[in-house]
């Protein structure tokens, strides 16, 4: 049995360079302390209304945005209730696309993989042979655009490119960790449904789901006969279209979080927020490759988060400890017992920058005496 530990109020503040949560601005904290108001009243609907359009116009997307209080594992188990009759294609090469192919087994789907080495990235032309030689015609092809267990960034663009020639085939997108933070145009790619959580990339509070609905996903959900109560299509986008506010009771002071963070994010404009990610990844990579090495297939890493290889053999624990020790920078070990020594992973995501990305590096160097 797990015993109670007490939670104190003189824990040390610590600078989160984790693969989520990350760090958020302290004007954005500050929103969470207004008074409680009601879910169904005109100020609901002026929050609501204003954080799903502004993300509209920040994605640069025609689609429909729904946000819901939960974890983006929320959109990963909908879609698949609201688009799969009964087979889907998942496409795996790390933890998080290997959970979703559990979550459709779960739902009583039939799943078949198209599985790839951790470390390897997913290739559309693999996917194309699948699609065309398979005797199973497919509802649904799922991908993870960020694989944060192995730092892999597949190329959902070409993939989504794939999937359009399967007329009858709709295209998932697991971004939770890259979406914000790695533009992708959603619209020119055949991406039907693409989803996220708020506390990566995002830079907020975490609470709630970002899912972004084309509108053949939308009418697919119309011809099936089962789909999500909470995450359904639907009910989640009738209820906006009727009401400007979400169906069941949200998190509001996260959403006020949101609403002054996702000004923040229009204020510094989509192009120049991908363009600070591929900064700060790009040093991450040379920093990694002058004193370990990359874990992820050369050509496919990711913008948000670095996967590095430890070639030194370094105490990853230890240095983890050390560092957040001594410099209150946190900083994360290698995914699952499999790669929790030979590999350690920096998040560069959200509100960090350049300078405070070396800063990490710079205090790695010195625990490990690199």
């Amino acid at each position: 049995m797990t015993e109670k530990r007490e939670y104190k109020d003189d824990y040390p503040d610590k600078t989160l360079y984790i693969p989520g949560p990350t760090e958020v601005r302290e004007d954005v904290i500050e929103e969470m302390s207004q008074p409680m108001f009601g879910h169904r009243m005109d100020r609901m609907t002026d929050l609501y209304t204003t954080i799903v359009e502004d993300t509209k116009e920040f994605l640069g997307t025609d689609n429909e945005v729904i946000i819901l209080t939960g974890s983006g594992t929320e959109f990963m188990e909908s879609s698949i209730l609201n688009l799969v009759d009964e087979n889907v294609l998942v496409t795996t090469c790390g933890s998080f696309s290997e959970r979703q192919a559990n979550v459709a087994e779960r739902l009583g789907k039939t799943v078949d993989t198209l599985e790839y080495e951790w470390g390897q990235a997913v290739k559309p032309e693999d996917v194309r042979e699948r699609l065309e030689e398979s005797d199973t015609e497919y509802d649904v092809v799922t991908c993870v655009m960020n694989e944060s267990s192995t730092g892999v960034r597949n190329p959902i663009e070409e993939i989504g490119d794939v999937v359009a020639e399967f007329e009858d085939t709709y295209f998932v997108v697991d971004a939770v960790s890259a979406l914000g933070g790695d533009l992708v145009e959603i619209d020119d790619h055949n991406i039907d449904v693409i989803f996220t959580s708020v506390q990566k990339a995002f830079a907020m509070p975490p609470g709630l789901a970002v899912c972004v609905v084309s509108d053949d996903a939308y009418e697919r959900e119309l011809e099936s006969d089962s789909a999500s109560w909470y995450g359904g299509f639907q009910r989640s986008l009738d209820y906006y279209d009727r009401k400007g506010q979400t169906h069941s009771t949200p998190a509001i002071p996260v959403m006020l979080a949101y609403r002054k963070q996702m000004k923040h994010m229009l204020e510094e404009g989509h192009e120049a927020r991908d363009e600070r990610h591929r900064e700060m990844a790009e040093y991450t990579r040379e920093w990694a490759r002058e004193h370990f090495d990359m874990f992820p297939e050369e050509g496919y890493e990711s913008q948000t988060v670095s996967c590095i290889e430890n070639t030194q053999d370094i105490d990853v624990a230890a240095t983890i400890d050390a560092v957040s020790e001594e410099y209150d920078f946190v900083f994360s070990n290698g995914y699952g017992s499999a790669l929790g020594e030979q590999t350690f992973r920096i998040g560069h995501m959200g509100e960090h920058d350049l300078e405070s990305i070396k800063e990490l590096t710079d205090a790695i160097e010195d625990v490990a005496d690199l």
